[in-house]
């Protein structure tokens, strides 16, 4: 039997804390843990608990791909207490070979942003938007975008234990240079909030969220992270350096690049039916 008290929440919180996983990934897991513990009464009895939760979530109309980020975080929890032999299989799921067109941000759309976001003299959310899809950065590494780094040309960002270093755009350097002269910022990051503290995930997803209507784009394609997907895809389709867009994004694994580079169902149901396959004669 495995307890799943309060206090021991808190322990795995400060197991994650230890071992270097971002704030918003700490606060998931034990997010998930809870649900976990609210299924069982706190007390998980076997692996069967386990099982039983798993499948729980799966009548509950949870999409598998959120099935398995829960399991992920019970996967760890469970490394953690010792109780490896109780891991539950991710469920399968066959990658789509192409991405939904009503959530593809595109160039002109990512363009509204900006100048909805400088309509509402909101210049640092502009910048903020330029930054992440001209960088292709995480939201969480805007942080790195330092007075110095600026100076510098390219920002060193250190992410799960790697550092990688990234280049700065000129114009953006400079337009960057001026928000800090005209804002009295002088060293440290470049975008903080009203407290000085570095901006995080939640607050950029707001902001952005704000700018739906001004820029007429869909709610559903204004958050952060398909800023650095327009980057992505972007780079690829210009380059068709996959290894290199993989450095740039920072991946271990060239197959996590591969999610960035694809296709679009509009496009790829042009390419297939170009091939003239159908077996109609006229």
């Amino acid at each position: 039997m495995l307890e799943l008290s309060e206090n021991r929440l808190e322990l795995f919180r400060a197991y994650l804390y230890e071992q270097e996983y971002a704030w918003n990934t700490v606060d998931k897991y034990v997010r998930d843990i809870s649900k976990l513990r609210a299924f069982c009464g706190g007390e998980i009895e076997s692996k069967q608990t386990l099982i039983a939760f798993k499948k729980h979530l799966e009548e509950s109309g949870y999409r598998p791909s959120s099935i398995n980020s829960i399991l992920a975080a019970v996967n760890r929890f469970l490394s953690f207490s010792h109780k490896r032999d109780w891991k539950l299989r991710f469920l399968k799921i066959q990658k789509a070979n192409f991405q939904s067109r009503e959530k593809e941000l595109s160039i002109r759309e990512y363009e509204r942003l900006i100048k909805a976001a400088e309509d509402r003299n909101e210049i640092k959310l502009s910048l903020i938007i330029r930054t992440i899809c001209s960088t292709g950065i995480r939201v969480s590494e805007l942080k790195s975008i330092t007075v110095p780094s600026l100076e510098d040309g390219y920002a060193e960002i250190r992410s799960k234990g790697k550092i990688r270093y990234i280049l700065i755009p000129n114009r953006l350097a400079s337009e960057l240079k001026r928000f800090c002269r005209e804002n009295g910022i002088s060293s440290g990051p470049v975008f903080v909030s009203k407290s000085g503290r570095a901006l995080d995930r939640s607050n950029v997803w707001k902001m952005m969220k704000r700018l739906k209507i001004a820029a007429s784009v869909s709610g559903r394609k204004i958050y952060p992270h398909n800023l650095r997907h327009l980057f992505a895809r972007t780079y690829y389709r210009k380059y068709r350096d996959i290894v290199r867009l993989a450095d740039i994004l920072g991946h271990s694994s060239i197959d996590t690049t591969r999610i960035y580079t694809i296709k679009n169902a509009s496009e790829q149901k042009r390419q297939i039916d170009s091939l003239m396959l159908m077996g109609f004669t006229t």
